[in-house]
């Protein structure tokens, strides 16, 4: 945020309270000349500041959360995603030029939104089109680019949602997660107002409709947005103003030349008449082009009369009405035809993927191929032009391509379900040992190993773990959604509850809301009460996270009417888990109740791990209660059974416990030298969010101690790691610091 944005809700929340200058500076005891400063975007306020000015206006919490953003001095996240432009662009002259015209709109600071909608069929060339613009106009939006596949005509039929893609652009302009709102209409208009003194440029690419792609528009005349879809999208430039780009197939000298940069302008010199009558058989489409020209560079020796001979002899069929010319079946086949039969069959495999991208080890699981052969296949499909990378490395499907493939699958009447299977079992059994790396909730172990031909990944520290998550999230959200097929219940459920864990150690709540719903309704259709408690429980937990504590209710009612049918260990699970949201709705009787359970159930496993971690949740229940010494007994007994079982996080937060109850003794020296410890064992499990909690802990004390130096350094301390891990507690807490004086 800047100065203006600040200024902007402050004038607006002043004049909802139908304050004018002096009144406010008269309630808040702020100066007239600091409020208007403030207004006139020349200034930002104090922390302490801020907090008069929001109590004097009565502000609630939505409105004192816009503002403390806002407030905030932070470095901007310049967003690079656009995918890389072709080297062999050709042609569109007639096309650059309009779209040129459109970009000086913005250069000249019209005053209004620039929107341009590119349309025209499947593969004429509309996304590297709109790609190559965005890339030649890139340093004029210093602010970064944006980009994102809404998958309109994906063969799934899913299109992409749009609040799921608002939140990838809020991730991307440095919004933390935890401030990312849940609903779509909330999401845009947060990312109109990131929008608003930026200079951008979004890339809108293969939108469904209007619809879809209205809450993605930037709104801010420093923009620039580019959409691209098959539909021409009239509906915006009626409502938006947007500027409509036809795009049609190449001329013939445009194809000839595209043709040429493919294979080389000597080969095309050396047959003209050939070289013309492939592009007229391609139809002049851009994408048969493609095909064509990377079979031939493949087979340099190879004819152009041939090539142009065996492509007229394959059968058209049609794939659209109107003045459509192009039959991009035919040159699919052509090039398919010429993959080695182990090829073809990965690719129909490659086919059946749920998701708009797809990672080597995904795809070499589908086709039960390992990964070196994987690898080969996927360089000979992107030699035929057949697949792409987008720019994380990814593998793409045109999705005509897409669709060609999946009907090959069935004509081969290749195993969908055994492909569909090892994917999902590739997807659980990596989360599964991901997940001792995260040291968090486990999914249920798993019965036996991976089927056949799932890949297993070699993850071996928390980073590989976080990555390789982050690398397959699109592909779980897709299969969860996409694999219907009721042989897959199991696994998907399964799926779920295994990637629960990296959803809550990112903080990502929305998502694991998401995932938890869908394992929820598989765990209740398959009457499955482990799965149904567990998704509950994680659903109950995201929730009084986001500060929904009373929709948790419900999942924790159902929680409870399935203890009869648990395990004790299970049992013991849901007991903690219901303590644990009871906590968090201040319910702290009932959390008590519930651990002390949890407790009991946990010693007569002989878990010494368990019995150490909930001793320490009731630990802190008890002094949340008041029951101090009580509880320093439950942390002390608790510290030794966690050592001995390694638990050294779980230890850190016994030690933050203990630190509490002494304070509230009085022993306020017990206290700083349990802190200590706390900190130490957080930093050795790299865990920074803890590590802030226990540095806000231990500065309270110092205060008390009247260290004021010590509790000022403590607090820079938290609010480092805070805004190192983008927490919008970072300034609240160095507001804190900031108020001691300094040494």
């Amino acid at each position: 945020m800047d100065e203006k944005t600040f200024g902007r809700l402050l004038r607006e929340a002043r004049q909802r309270a139908l304050f004018t200058l002096e009144r406010l500076a008269e309630v808040s005891g702020v100066s007239v000349r600091a409020i208007s400063d403030m207004e006139r975007g020349q200034s930002l306020p104090r922390q302490a500041t801020l907090r008069e000015l929001m109590d004097a206006l009565g502000l609630d919490e939505d409105e004192r959360r816009r503002l403390v953003r806002a407030s905030t001095r932070s470095a901007r996240q310049v967003p690079r995603q656009l995918p890389p432009d072709l080297a062999v662009f050709r042609g569109r002259e007639e096309a650059l030029t309009a779209v040129h015209a459109i970009t000086s709109q913005v250069a000249a600071r019209c005053g209004h939104v620039v929107v341009a909608a590119v349309g025209g069929m499947a593969g004429v060339g509309k996304t590297t089109l709109a790609v190559h613009w965005a890339h030649q106009v890139a340093e004029h939006f210093p602010d970064g680019q944006l980009y994102v596949n809404l998958r309109g005509f994906e063969n799934s039929g899913r299109p992409l949602d749009p609040g799921e893609a608002l939140a990838g652009f809020l991730g991307a302009l440095g919004v933390p997660s935890s401030d990312i709102p849940r609903g779509t209409e909330e999401r845009s208009a947060l990312f109109r107002e990131q929008a608003a003194s930026r200079q951008l440029i979004v890339v809108l690419d293969n939108a469904r409709d209007a619809d879809q792609a209205r809450p993605l528009l930037p709104a801010a005349p420093g923009c620039l947005t580019i959409l691209t879809s098959r539909s021409r999208l009239s509906a915006l430039a009626t409502a938006e103003g947007a500027s409509l780009i036809s795009l049609d197939v190449w001329t013939q000298p445009e194809a000839v030349a595209a043709l040429a940069a493919r294979i080389g302008a000597k080969r095309c010199r050396a047959e003209p008449e050939d070289a013309a009558r492939l592009v007229e058989l391609c139809g002049h489409l851009p994408l048969a082009i493609a095909v064509v020209g990377a079979q031939l560079s493949a087979e340099p020796r190879m004819p152009l009369r041939l090539a142009a001979r065996e492509l007229a002899e394959a059968r058209l069929d049609t794939l659209s009405a109107g003045d459509r010319r192009a039959d991009v079946r035919a040159v699919f086949s052509w090039s398919y035809r010429a993959l080695t039969p182990d090829t073809a069959r990965f690719f129909r495999y490659l086919a059946l993927h749920p998701g708009p991208a797809v990672s080597a080890e995904a795809a070499a699981s589908l086709a039960g191929a390992e990964m070196t052969v994987a690898c080969r296949h996927l360089g000979e499909l992107t030699s035929a032009s057949l697949l792409s990378r987008d720019a994380d490395g990814q593998y793409m499907l045109h999705d005509l391509v897409r669709a060609y493939g999946t009907e090959l699958a069935e004509q081969e009447q290749d195993d969908r379900s055994a492909a569909e299977t090892r994917l999902l079992d590739y997807l659980r059994h990596n989360a599964h040992a991901a997940n001792h790396f995260l040291d968090n909730r486990r999914g249920i172990e798993p019965t036996g190993p991976p089927v056949p031909g799932a890949v297993r990944v070699a993850i071996g520290n928390r980073e590989e773990a976080l990555d390789w998550f982050g690398q397959e999230e699109p592909t779980v959200a897709a299969a969860l959604r996409s694999l219907d097929d009721p042989r897959l219940l199991r696994h998907r459920m399964h799926l779920t509850l295994d990637w629960q864990t990296y959803f809550a150690v990112m903080g990502r709540w929305a998502e694991e809301m998401t995932i938890q719903r869908i394992g929820l309704d598989v765990a209740l259709v398959l009457d499955e009460p482990v799965a149904v408690t567990r998704n509950c429980a994680g659903l109950a937990s995201a929730l009084a996270r986001t500060g929904h504590v009373d929709e948790a209710d419900e999942h924790v009612d159902l929680i409870l009417r399935q203890l009869h049918r648990l395990s004790p260990a299970e049992q013991a699970f849901a007991e903690r888990s219901v303590g644990w949201v009871r906590s968090r709705q201040e319910r702290c009787t009932e959390a008590l109740d519930h651990s002390e359970r949890a407790l009991a159930l946990f010693r007569t496993l002989g878990d010494s791990g368990a019995v150490g971690r909930e001793l320490n949740a009731v630990g802190w229940y008890r002094a949340m209660l008041g029951d101090h010494r009580a509880a320093v007994a439950s942390c002390e007994e608790a510290i030794p059974l966690l050592r001995e079982s390694g638990n050294r996080r779980d230890e850190a937060a016994t030690w933050d416990s203990l630190g509490y109850a002494r304070h509230c003794l009085g022993d306020l020296d017990a206290a700083i030298a349990d802190y200590r410890t706390s900190l130490r064992l957080y930093e050795e499990v790299l865990d920074p969010y803890n590590q802030a909690e226990v540095f806000g802990h231990l500065a309270t004390v110092q205060l008390e101690r009247g260290r004021n130096a010590q509790a000022r350094e403590s607090w820079i301390r938290a609010a480092d790691l805070l805004k190192a891990i983008d927490s919008p507690r970072a300034a609240e807490v160095r507001a804190k610091a900031e108020s001691l004086p300094q040494p």
